[in-house]
């Protein structure tokens, strides 16, 4: 089976903008990591991604591909499989900021920590048959220990598929939610915190290993209190920000300096997109349409409103730059830069990306280099989830 693949990097100028575009990929569906991670390597001019092309198998995003991970060469383009693991999903995968260790989520629901310097794997999590994987595995600063979320297998069957399937239904049917570490020597694992919510989103703070952020996963407009600090030394979770009435709040992350950022959309906002340009949840809503002035925030780990920026514009996602300056955003047709650095945002179309939003796969997630040089996404046009690269 094939192990090592050729360029398959081609250059085109966005229709839209003019903007130079590279197309990273081209065979099989092919997704970097999940916006709360990062694709890139610190240190050296690589990406580490997860694709099919070995599969064997032609499968649309939406069945459930056979993914495992891999690593390119942007200098080369040469694309190289890291493991013959299949993967519970495409955004079921990290590593460290330098790349020598990843952990993920297997089809078979155990968690395995690679060191991609020696190629040893250890599995530090095995299947529990009465719980679901929900969020992908943390690294710790410390590089002693993952952890990540569980949700209890609800009684009844819940769909979970393309377009937000079963995303209000698991929201009410979940009672048992955990976060679980598991040491990366793979001497055991156990239960930091349980609550009686979905949970989701775990992430360690980039520089604490003692203190990470989770949410009560579900449809913006029905959770009440969407994003927690936990502190595992307590073993006790206190509110991010904390919520009114009227905010729909998700899609958090660390930023690089170690603050928590948000975005708020407001009433009627279940914070999805789906690829009929509606809402999944409140279908009666615009996926553009707001009550009040959206808004995106950053938290100090105290728990502080540090930055509140008013966000008139609409996407679906955000990702800060290394000093919080800029963010890049994916709305519903283009991939756009929003200048946060004075008292107003101000935004440029930087392409037009053509994703159908099916599935969590095509979602363009775009992500920042470390160095704030280049951004990463995926789309969906022509069939299949590619990777695009743009430099500025």
């Amino acid at each position: 089976m094939t192990d090592t693949w050729q360029s398959e990097i081609r250059e085109f100028k966005d229709e839209k903008t003019g903007r130079t575009i590279k197309q990273l990929t081209s065979t099989g569906n092919n997704v970097h990591m999940y916006f709360t991670e990062n694709s890139f390597d610190r240190n050296r001019n690589e990406i580490i991604f997860v694709s099919d092309r070995a599969s064997g198998e032609d499968r649309a995003p939406h069945e459930s591909p056979k993914l495992s991970p891999y690593r390119m060469n942007l200098d080369t383009g040469a694309i190289e499989r890291l493991s013959g693991d299949v993967l519970q999903g495409p955004h079921t995968i990290t590593k460290t900021p330098d790349s020598t260790l990843l952990a993920y989520t297997t089809a078979e629901h155990n968690v395995r920590v690679m060191n991609l310097e020696t190629g040893d794997a250890v599995t530090v999590y095995e299947e529990d048959p009465a719980y679901a994987i929900s969020s992908v595995p943390s690294i710790a600063p410390n590089r002693q220990y993952v952890a990540f979320c569980r949700n209890e297998k609800p009684p009844t069957y819940v769909e979970h598929g393309a377009n937000y399937a079963g995303f209000k239904e698991r929201f009410y049917r979940i009672k048992d939610g955990r976060v679980t570490l598991a040491y990366l020597d793979g001497s055991g694992w156990f239960d930091v915190f349980k609550d009686t919510h979905q949970l989701g989103h775990f992430q360690f703070s980039p520089d604490d290993s003692t203190l990470g952020m989770f949410c009560h996963e579900g449809p913006w407009n029905l959770v009440t209190q969407r994003i927690w600090f936990l502190d595992f030394i307590r073993r006790e979770a206190r509110p991010c920000f904390r919520q009114d009435e009227q905010d729909a709040i998700g899609h958090e992350f660390w930023t690089q300096d170690g603050y928590v950022f948000f975005d708020d959309r407001g009433p009627g906002h279940d914070g999805t997109i789906t690829s009929h340009r509606t809402q999944a949840v409140v279908t009666d809503v615009a996926v553009n349409e707001n009550t009040m002035i959206p808004f995106v925030g950053l938290m100090d780990r105290s728990g502080e409103l540090v930055r509140r920026i008013d966000m008139p514009f609409y996407c679906n996602h955000y990702h800060a730059n290394p000093d919080n300056t800029v963010l890049v955003g994916d709305d519903v047709d283009d991939l756009v830069l929003i200048d946060i650095a004075g008292e107003e945002a101000t935004l440029q179309t930087l392409a037009n990306h053509k994703t159908s939003w099916h599935t969590q796969a095509s979602h363009c997630h775009p992500t920042w280099s470390w160095d704030g040089s280049r951004i990463l996404y995926a789309s969906d046009h022509g069939g299949r989830v590619q990777l695009y690269l743009i430099e500025l």
